[in-house]
């Protein structure tokens, strides 16, 4: 396996033209579960960390080297499971689209459309005016993330299956780095954000999660 790289994002009117082109906005699915707004969730906090472990998967031998402590407290707009037999698919079975702030709490009145497909997360209204409670389009992205969710041990993976959209969770664990060697000479790299301003490619957060707690069900 080669080097992957993810995103976060992509712009609004990039998007909406490569939608139409694709017709990805009369195919979009999403999780289960229900869409609703949840006001007052704080930013993430993230402080530096240090150390790392190791895990075999598949005849990889596995870095995951912690670049942060992470908490987030945020409303699930979007769930995305991947079951396949690719190293990114084991390492990480769900992606989490979170919001917190203005985007958590007019996502029920505004139909932000998200949806996560090939490890991205997407986003579009049918006006932009519809915006007008939140902001701008960078605004929106400032306030909510795409995390490819790696399981501490079975326990939290089952916690983590769980999780449907609108539910509120808060989650603890770091942001991480990951390399992966093969015998054989292939390899695999993710690189998790740093921050949550970012967009494009390597924008997504690699959250190796300790622990689930779902504090409200949508």
């Amino acid at each position: 396996m080669n080097g992957v790289q993810t995103n976060r994002r992509i712009p609004l009117l990039i998007f909406l033209v490569l939608a139409l082109s694709t017709g990805w906005l009369s195919s979009y699915l999403h999780s289960d579960g229900t869409r609703r707004s949840l006001a007052g969730l704080p930013e993430p906090v993230q402080t530096q960390a240090q150390g790392s472990i190791t895990k075999q998967i598949d005849g990889y031998s596995v870095e995951i080297t912690y670049r942060f402590n992470y908490t987030i407290d945020a409303l699930v707009v979007s769930t995305r499971n991947y079951d396949g037999d690719a190293l990114a698919d084991k390492l990480a079975p769900v992606d989490l689209g979170l919001a917190w702030g203005k985007v958590a709490a007019f996502n029920g009145s505004i139909d932000f459309n998200w949806d996560q497909h090939d490890r991205w997360i997407y986003w579009h209204v049918d006006d932009i005016a519809d915006l007008a409670p939140v902001g701008t389009n960078a605004d929106v992205d400032r306030q909510y993330s795409n995390n490819h969710s790696i399981p501490a041990d079975n326990s939290v993976k089952k916690q983590l299956e769980q999780i449907k959209r609108g539910d509120r969770v808060k989650l603890e664990g770091y942001l991480v780095d990951v390399y992966a060697t093969h015998p054989d000479g292939s390899w695999f790299e993710w690189n998790t954000s740093e921050s949550r301003l970012d967009s494009g490619d390597g924008a997504c957060e690699v959250f190796y999660i300790t622990k689930i707690e779902i504090i409200g069900q949508g």
